[in-house]
This record gives C-alpha cells, structure tokens and sequence, in this order.
C-alpha cells in the first residue's frame, strides 16, 4: 500500500517541484525556528533547511547529505516511504523503534512533523492569527457552542459547526439510569484490568503507584457493547460529513473506557496535544471520528477535554498541554450524560485534573472510521506501538526518544 518512491528521484525532482508550488512558503517560518534536520537512509542523506528568498519569501532548501544539519534522523526506506505518504509519522516510528537519533535531539524531528507535512502534502500550518471560522449565516462561529439531541433534525447548522470547528458537544444525550449501568460496568472494568494483560493502559502516580488510565476491551460486557447501535449514537455519527462505520466489531478498541487520575508523573494518563492519527495511517484511515461519552464530570477540577477549532484541516505540533508556549484552546465543560464528538485530525488535548478529590473524569470512548479505511501494513491498530512494555506502563514520549538516543 506504501508507493515505491525512489529516495533519490524524490530529492531532486518531486520534492523541488512541490516546494515551488507553495508547499516550501508553507513550511519556510517553522523549519527556520526549528533548525535544520537531515533525512538518512540506505539509498543516502539529504537536509531540509527553511530560507528566506531575495524576493523575502521563504522556502525549503534541499541540500545532498547531513553535514550541516542540527538534526539528523536515521530511517529505513520503507518508513521514510510511508513518513512521505502520510501514512507514518515522527512519534509513531518512535514508539516502534523504527528511527534512529544520529545527531541533535531526536524530539526536533517530532517538532518537524508540521513542516513536512506542509512541504509533502500542501497541508497548511496551524496559525490562530489567520483562522477565521464563521457560522452558516457568515458571523463568527461560537467555538464553545453546545447542542441538544433536538437540534440535529434537520441538523444543518450542527453539520456545519461539526464540519467548521471539528469537533461537536451535544448535552443530556444519556439519563442518569443509563449512566448509572455505564459506570457499573466501568468500575467491573477496572476491578478486572491488570498490568500487562494487554488490554489496559497504565501510569504511576507521585508515590510511585501504578495506576488504570484506560481499558480498551470494554466491549466484552453488553452494556458498552450495545452503545455502537443506539440510535442517539448513530444520530450523532451522521453529523459528520462522511458515511462511517464502526472502527472495530469487536476486541481491543471497539469500546474503550478512560479514567483520569490526578498528580500521573508517568504514562499517558493526560495525552499532550495531539490528533488520533499521531501514531500513523492518516492517508489509509481518516477522517476517523471519536465520541466520548461523559460518565462522571468534565470540568478542569476532574481532567478537562480541550479543542483547537479548525485545526483539523491543518497540522500543528505535538506539545504538552501544561507547556507554557501551549495553546490554550477551547474548553468543553461536559457533564455526566453529555457527549462529544471529534475529527481524528482536530487537535485536542486531555488535560490533568486540578484538583485532589474528585470526582474525576470517567469517559467512554467509541471510534468511527470510513467505510474503506483499512491499517496500511495489515496490522490490528496504530496505537498498538503504545503497549510494547509487558507491565501495561505506557511510556510518555519524551522517554522513548531520551532512550533513542
């Protein structure tokens, strides 16, 4: 499925083409901030460097070899193949060990996803100064807008903010007996998960406690099971501007329940800034969507789920959610019942919870994918390079790619 692109040709022709269509003036600023970074393979080396013209537009200069690069990044051909086709990225390859820190420090090639996939695809960078979304009527969108079950028929003015923003918050769509069952099955979840049965992601707190962020086999018991045919659900689902499907029948993934815990120093029990996407498959796989289902409580006390509007039709870089050159987005206070749904390419950001006692947040999580979309190496999941440790410790990035070096 991954083209067979000749390293070489693709340095001196394809590339230089694309550059000179756009795609260089839409990577130059964030390539000059972050430095140069070199590409090594089998078949030869080459570094990208943003530049700014004569004519004071910038660009990306493709210079043979790495010697000048800050950074330098060691890749088998395949995986620069499928880097180039969207369908690997900078942190996926990591977490397979499928990349190699030669020189510099490994998390600038992260930091470049933006840029290639600007000088590889056209796709622009994520500026907030630029970003104008606007309602059906041509006002400025509501970027913290909620809706309810009722306002999806005939649901125009929903498709539209679901397809402007990327993301949708619709309130009361579950009673408070049906999440009552949900949450039974919940804690039966968690009473049942242990570290390294392979269904489970697991962090540690401060005193060093392991502790359950996630169960991806939810749907083993009926209750959660069942949520992928009901009918509020598929209402919700035909929101988005593509037919879709359930991502999986069944087993790890079909169903997955979150927990948020407080003072993790370890795993991933608050997820940085990202897109669904960040470990691979983006040509093969999306637009993925995901529902979350609020089973307790959604404010910044109990783990607050944050958006970056419009961000889904453009890249911005991975980044931890407390650092302070961090966006600060647009928070989505749910409460038990209320449900969301995002585009898997919108950035969004699981933030800590700011408080001590609870109670924290606790969500159901159902995934949604077209109709043809399909793991380009015929493997089960992207984000099964997560579980590589068998105690069920999913490890933060930064830890993987100190460890690369």
């Amino acid at each position: 499925m991954i083209p067979d692109i000749d390293f070489r040709e693709f340095h001196e022709h394809e590339l230089p083409h694309r550059l000179a269509s756009g795609h260089g003036a839409l990577a130059a600023a964030d390539a000059i901030a972050i430095g140069a970074l070199a590409i090594r393979t089998d078949a030869g080396a080459y570094t990208y460097r943003g530049s700014v013209g004569d004519d004071a537009r910038g660009t990306i200069e493709i210079v043979e070899g790495d010697a000048e690069a800050r950074t330098v990044i060691g890749i088998d051909l395949e995986s620069w193949r499928g880097l180039v086709s969207d369908l690997e990225t900078p942190p996926g390859l990591f977490y397979a060990n499928r990349v190699e820190a030669v020189r510099g420090n490994p998390m600038r090639f992260v930091r470049w996803e933006p840029a290639l996939r600007a000088m590889f695809h056209g796709r622009p960078i994520y500026d907030p100064a630029t970003i104008q979304l606007r309602d059906r009527a041509g006002a400025p969108l509501d970027t913290a807008a909620s809706f309810t079950l009722a306002d999806l028929d005939p649901g125009d003015d929903v498709r539209h903010f679901l397809a402007t923003s990327g993301y949708l918050w619709v309130r009361d769509v579950f009673g408070p007996d049906e999440i009552d069952a949900l949450l039974g099955a919940a804690h039966q979840l968690a009473d049942e998960a242990c570290e390294g049965d392979g269904g489970s992601w697991w962090g540690r707190n401060a005193s060093g406690d392991a502790v359950l962020c996630r169960v991806l086999t939810a749907a083993r018991i009926p209750v959660m099971r069942a949520l992928h045919d009901d009918p509020r659900v598929a209402a919700i689902v035909a929101m988005a501007h593509t037919p879709l499907v359930k991502e999986a029948e069944s087993g790890p993934d079909a169903v997955t329940v979150l927990w948020k815990r407080p003072n993790v120093t370890e795993g991933l029990a608050d997820l940085p800034w990202h897109r669904d996407c960040g470990m691979g498959g983006h040509a093969a796989m999306c637009p993925t969507f995901v529902m979350t289902i609020c089973l307790t409580d959604g404010s910044p006390g109990a783990g607050e789920l944050r958006f970056l509007p419009g961000s889904h039709t453009m890249s911005h870089p991975f980044i931890d959610g407390r650092d302070a050159a961090a966006p600060r987005g647009v928070s989505v206070p749910v409460q038990a019942g209320d449900v969301t749904i995002h585009c898997g390419d919108v950035m969004h950001v699981s933030m800590p919870p700011e408080g001590d006692t609870g109670p924290f947040r606790i969500s159901v999580l159902l995934g949604f994918v077209p109709t043809d979309a399909r793991h380009h190496r015929g493997e089960r999941h992207y984000n099964d390079v997560l579980l590589g440790r068998d105690d069920g410790q999913v490890e933060h990035l930064t830890a993987i790619v100190t460890r690369e070096r």
